[in-house]
């Protein structure tokens, strides 16, 4: 375990210290507590605005005239096909425990806070990382805050725009037998639509994530071109389970998130070739 130190650098300039492994978890138990902080805050303030977060937003994607189901049904008309007119019957949603809509209030709060809270966490934990980084690993480090925080709401806007709704309209309309209907709990329903836009933000950061890979030398560019017809296979398989089946829509799902792993192999080369001028220079 390191011990403090101060030592005065040449030149007369300010001391240097070294943290100890002590003075670390203080500054970790910091952080941490200014973020659980601001999680209760925008928790509670989720919790009163109950109307406007399920009405509104969370059970919307449920009803026939949602955004996303009209602006699909104009693309169709446009393309002289029926096939993305979906979303026209109402979907009904019960509740089968005593405490269940308490529950799901609470969960739904907490969630809300952590979708809002999103860019300062994320900025509390850089905050206690950035310091043990080198000069060069700062410089090529800024902005990340920022960056993840855009690719995390654009990640967290598809999902919700496009994936939930085809999600839903698909698995609710879905029967294997017409003798057995579908009775959707709220329980099923909020955890899918909660699970599918969560996973579809962090997904989006998977340029951030390549661009750390690569500067540790675990990915490069090369390795991301050559599996490239196999991401894409992968993603059309996704999108054939969760759209209707008609390849507008599966194209609809796919072109983003192939797009998004193509600019994650941009950013791979860049990283790649700052390396080769560092060594160059």
């Amino acid at each position: 375990m390191a011990e403090v130190t101060s030592n005065k650098k040449q030149g007369g300039k300010s001391p240097e210290k070294e943290m100890s492994f002590w003075e670390h978890l203080e500054e970790l138990r910091w952080h941490l507590v200014r973020a659980v902080i601001v999680l209760v805050i925008l928790a509670i303030a989720a919790f009163v605005m109950r109307k406007f977060i399920f009405d509104v937003i969370i059970l919307a994607p449920k009803n026939p005239d949602f955004i996303s189901y009209r602006a699909l049904c104009a693309l169709g008309k446009w393309l002289s096909t029926d096939a993305l007119c979906i979303g026209a019957e109402p979907l009904e949603i019960i509740n089968i425990q005593m405490s269940g809509q308490f529950m799901v209030h609470l969960y739904i709060s907490m969630m809300a806070a952590l979708v809002v809270a999103f860019p300062y966490l994320l900025w509390e934990i850089w905050s206690f990382i950035r310091p043990a980084l080198l000069p060069k690993e700062k410089k090529y480090s800024q902005g990340v805050v920022i960056y993840s925080t855009i690719l995390f709401i654009i990640g967290m806007l598809f999902s919700y725009y496009l994936i939930v709704p085809l999600t839903v309209n698909f698995f609710s309309a879905y029967q294997v037998s017409e003798s057995v209907n579908n009775t959707i709990t709220l329980n099923s329903y909020i955890s899918t639509v909660v699970s599918l836009s969560l996973a579809t933000g962090l997904v989006f950061e998977l340029p951030i994530v390549v661009f750390f890979l690569t500067k540790v030398g675990l990915l490069t560019p090369a390795f991301m071109k050559k599996n490239r017809k196999y991401v894409l296979v992968i993603l059309l398989t996704i999108a054939a389970i969760i759209t209707p089946p008609d390849i507008f829509s599966q194209i609809l799902v796919t072109i983003p998130l192939m797009l998004l792993y193509e600019l994650s192999i941009l950013v791979s080369a860049k990283v790649i070739n700052k390396k080769k001028d560092e060594l160059a220079g």
